[in-house]
């Protein structure tokens, strides 16, 4: 994920006013934590964090034609969105495998594309590649447009002094057009956290302006800022897939568990044969969450054995303190090895620890 040149978000200045250590990541320079890991988590769990997500790729999709085109590049229907609905989707290739999980967001005239940041570079190569000689056209956002995320269940009271719309009334997974703080902005019921909660797209130039506002008027309502460490612990937690973790350019969606996004009623797009092969002879490794019985933490890349047999391998792993403050995972394991309830060892720098085959998400919020 780290790259040797890294850009610097609009909201750089800011985290180091607030103390974060920062690290590469997607090819910017961002926060891993404020306060620590810990406390940012329970923020979020609890009251609400504030997350910098600027340096996920946007991508601005114009025309009569981008949804006719986007459903022959992607698993799920984009042509059957309502207006200012977002919707999950994935692009793969032609073996099955994902060049990413994204979301689209269709606006009144337009569609707004959000892609990882580590691949921000190979989705705009694909997207553009791709393009019609006319009926779309695309235009790349990254990093001259702004995302801020407010996450947990005291979100909504929180943001709602700041925002023009109603923002109790929008339905999750849907956006308005609307100003935060007077700045014009895009405002999403989405996250991944696992929490309720809102990402807000602003102009890179006013980010600054909205973070301050949304810290200083909420801080002491326990608003905490907060790094990727806790967003990585929160979304693992809510079963949640990282690309390259749960999602790679060999993991189908299929093997991912992420069948509920797979359309395969929509006409002809890039990997449906895969993906459907792959589906009818049901014998394909697939992924599946572990809670290990001791405290020692899986790690990605960790062999997964049943018995003297390796099976699979750790994809993410993490403490949880939502779950009890036990160690979980998810692996991608043989089928044979899927079944709710299989005891497997994880080989953890040479020595093998016990894990229970659980199912996912690990942690589901109750309001």
């Amino acid at each position: 994920m780290s790259s040797t040149t890294t850009q610097r978000t609009a909201l750089y200045d800011e985290h180091l006013r607030l103390g974060a250590r920062m690290v590469p990541f997607g090819g910017f320079e961002m926060p891993v934590q404020y306060a620590g890991i810990l406390k940012e988590h329970e923020a979020v769990r609890k009251r609400a964090g504030l997350f910098d997500l600027s340096h996920m790729g946007q991508f601005l999709l114009e025309g009569p034609d981008v949804a006719a085109w986007a459903d022959r590049l992607t698993i799920n229907a984009v042509s059957t969105m309502k207006p200012f609905q977002a919707r999950y989707n994935i692009f793969c290739n032609e073996h099955g495998g994902a060049h990413d999980d994204v979301i689209f967001y269709r606006l009144a005239d337009r569609f707004l594309l959000v892609v990882n940041a580590g691949n921000a570079q190979k989705m705009w190569g694909h997207v553009t590649a791709h393009l019609p000689n006319s009926g779309v056209t695309a235009t790349n956002l990254h990093g001259a447009r702004a995302l801020i995320a407010i996450q947990g269940p005291q979100s909504l009271a929180m943001l709602a002094p700041h925002v023009d719309i109603a923002p109790a009334d929008m339905k999750y997974y849907f956006c308005a057009e609307g100003h935060v703080d007077g700045v014009p902005a895009l405002i999403a019921r989405t996250g991944y956290t696992g929490e309720d909660g809102f990402e807000l797209f602003v102009d890179g130039a006013h980010a600054a302006h909205v973070w301050r506002r949304l810290l200083a008027d909420h801080a002491a309502d326990g608003l905490e800022p907060c790094g990727l460490g806790a967003r990585d612990v929160l979304r693992l937690e809510a079963g949640m897939p990282l690309y390259g973790h749960e999602l790679t350019e060999e993991i189908t969606p299929v093997q991912a568990g992420l069948t509920w996004a797979l359309k395969l009623a929509k006409p002809e797009f890039l990997g449906r044969a895969a993906l459907e092969q792959q589906l009818q002879a049901d014998l394909y490794p697939r992924i599946v969450g572990l809670i290990m019985r001791g405290r020692a933490p899986a790690r990605q890349g960790y062999p997964v054995f049943s018995g003297e047999r390796q099976v699979g391998r750790i994809c993410s792993g993490s403490p949880a303190p939502a779950v009890g403050n036990r160690s979980i995972a998810t692996a991608l394991v043989s089928k044979e090895c899927a079944p709710l309830g299989s005891l497997l060892t994880v080989d953890i720098r040479g020595s093998r620890h016990e894990a229970d085959v659980v199912a996912l998400p690990f942690y589901k919020r109750t309001q």
